[in-house]
């Protein structure tokens, strides 16, 4: 038997990856929209309640408008977009957040994929708000290197151009109101008292991400070492394939630095801690369009089809 998937977005970066993803896939059935009917409504409707996994690869009012298009009982929707991220009624899609996460993914027929910097800061957050590590009102802030291809085909075109004619940018912040739009499902998840202060930045790399979570151990209820860090981390993430904590070792590194591409065309999340007693730098490194996004949506897709989790990803 061969599950049916439709793609309902896959023009956009995240919804051509996924469809590279299902298209290697024996055990799937891809259902194909007409390019010129995309936008017809009758259209969409029919492939959405013919499939039994529809992937929303769309801006936030058109992700909404697919699911009220849903009348097949039957149908299961993994939402991409930012749309559904923080609603009780849809499970987040991390399935190694938790030991309850796997089961809620598994059973739920409305799961929402994490942002790629949301990914990478909960990865590193998370375990250690549970572990009573860091408290739930500590001052977070962070920041994130990330490439360009998650701008979406604007901002790739942009850069892709400045590329091909020499003048590839510079890294630039962005999102300066200091509200982008991963922040609410941040401040949900990992249970913070309040919103942290969240400085991404765009480089002049296509793929792949690094966000760094600084801490203080003066400020923490209990003063901790770099290594202890590491440990309340590897214990959390233990037996997982595909988030990592890395050892302290200086093989990691090229000459020192930390490349934000180490995990491209992966599924991986690596986590690393760095310091020293006064001060600890928690990064996690990642794809931005693998476990920031396509590969994470494959993922929850495979445990909601009760199929093998890493089945087509890369780990």
């Amino acid at each position: 038997m061969k599950y049916r998937v439709f793609v309902d977005g896959r023009e956009g970066t995240t919804g051509l990856k996924i469809h590279d993803y299902l298209a290697a896939r024996p055990d799937l059935e891809v259902l194909e929209i007409d390019p010129d009917k995309r936008k017809d409504i009758d259209a969409r409707r029919a492939l959405i309640n013919q499939a039994d996994i529809v992937f929303l690869c769309l801006p936030d009012a058109a992700a909404r408008e697919s699911v009220a298009l849903v009348s097949n009982p039957s149908t299961r929707i993994i939402d991409a977009s930012t749309a559904h991220r923080t609603d009780p009624d849809w499970v987040y899609g991390f399935p190694e957040l938790n030991k309850a996460r796997r089961g809620l993914i598994r059973d739920s027929k409305r799961v929402t994929v994490p942002g790629c910097h949301a990914t990478g800061f909960i990865a590193a957050l998370y375990p250690l708000i549970s572990a009573g590590i860091v408290p739930a009102d500590y001052p977070v802030t962070f920041y994130s290197v990330t490439g360009y291809s998650g701008g979406g085909n604007k901002v790739i075109a942009e850069y892709e151009e400045a590329e091909a004619d020499g003048s590839l940018r510079s890294p630039r912040h962005y999102a300066l109101t200091l509200n982008h739009k991963h922040l609410p499902e941040m401040w949900k998840i990992t249970g913070l008292a309040h919103p942290p202060l969240f400085a991404p930045i765009i480089s002049s790399f296509a793929r792949g991400m690094a966000v760094s979570v600084p801490l203080l151990p003066r400020l923490l209820p209990k003063s901790v070492t770099p290594d202890e860090v590491r440990q309340a981390l590897a214990a959390h993430y233990e037996g997982e394939r595909f988030v990592r904590v890395m050892p302290a070792r200086e093989d990691d590194l090229e000459n020192g630095r930390l490349n934000p591409e180490g995990c491209n065309d992966t599924n991986r999340l690596d986590i690393f801690v760095f310091g020293h007693a006064d001060q600890i730098m928690v990064i996690s490194r990642l794809d931005n369009l693998g476990k920031g996004a396509s590969g994470a949506a494959v993922q929850n897709m495979n445990i909601m089809l009760g199929l093998s989790e890493g089945a087509g990803l890369r780990a």
